[in-house]
């Protein structure tokens, strides 16, 4: 799924705190039905030239933390952004130790790269990097997997926190959770 930012803002330039609200509450009303799967939501920045950090923080993170926070099968991130619009953003969430997904995706649609940036602490990338390289997997098999003295339950919270931040997805398969790498490509950081 794909909101297209310069669409719905009908600008190139987005600055403000109040614009950034004013965008937070379009994407909400354009928020499609419920999937019945996890899917990746992106908010594409395809044509736009600048946007502020205070801006992005009204629209762009509330937005992902509005739709996290309810457990959508939805998951947002920034798509087509230029360089300058990223800065930005970087200056948003690392403050904050924040993290944020952002692709680039073809005219189709197709993820060509996703990277996350701000900064996860060493337990979080560590997580984030072995399920990027085995999949779809459980805190039991990545506590198999690791071999260290951490407890199921301290997977079980490294992941959750990773699905609350919109990085991997999560799934309730009966009494067990599954987690799996939400974008190809998602594997670096910044």
């Amino acid at each position: 799924m794909i909101l297209n930012v310069a669409k719905l803002t009908g600008s190139d330039i987005l600055s403000g705190a109040p614009s950034g609200r004013q965008l937070y509450a379009k994407l909400v009303e354009n928020l499609p039905q419920e999937p019945s799967a996890p899917e990746p939501l992106f908010l594409d920045f395809n044509g736009i030239q600048l946007a502020t950090a205070s801006y992005l923080r009204e629209a762009v993170i509330a937005f992902r933390t509005f739709v996290r926070s309810r457990k959508s099968n939805y998951y947002p991130a920034v798509a087509n952004a230029v360089s300058d619009v990223v800065d930005e953003l970087v200056e948003v969430v690392q403050p904050r130790g924040d993290v944020l997904m952002v692709c680039t995706l073809t005219e189709d649609g197709e993820i060509l790269r996703c990277r996350h940036i701000g900064k996860l602490d060493p337990m979080q990338q560590l997580t984030f990097d072995l399920v990027s390289q085995h999949g779809e997997t459980t805190a039991t098999k990545l506590m198999g997997i690791e071999k260290s003295d951490v407890k199921v339950t301290a997977w079980n919270n490294r992941l959750s926190s990773l699905s609350s931040l919109g990085l991997i997805s999560e799934q309730s398969k009966g009494r067990t959770k599954t987690y799996k790498p939400m974008f190809a490509g998602g594997a670096g950081g910044s």
